[in-house]
């Protein structure tokens, strides 16, 4: 399943290691792409939207509804 999740904060490879981190926390096996610029997020994963947004949101981002 694909999510596409829009997550603010985001500015620089620091940022990107950290989300891209929380999402395999949830889930280790999925692909995960950032588009920096756009601050959007595209995951891979089975697992549920909501978990993979709480884990980004842990991480000290905000990701839109």
């Amino acid at each position: 399943m694909q999510h596409h999740l829009q997550v603010n904060g985001m500015t620089c490879g620091h940022c990107e290691r950290a989300v891209v981190h929380a999402v395999r926390q949830v889930d280790p096996e999925a692909t995960v792409q950032v588009d920096l610029a756009q601050g959007k997020v595209v995951v891979e994963s089975d697992k549920a939207r909501d978990a993979l947004a709480a884990a980004i949101t842990e991480e000290g981002y905000t990701v839109a509804a």
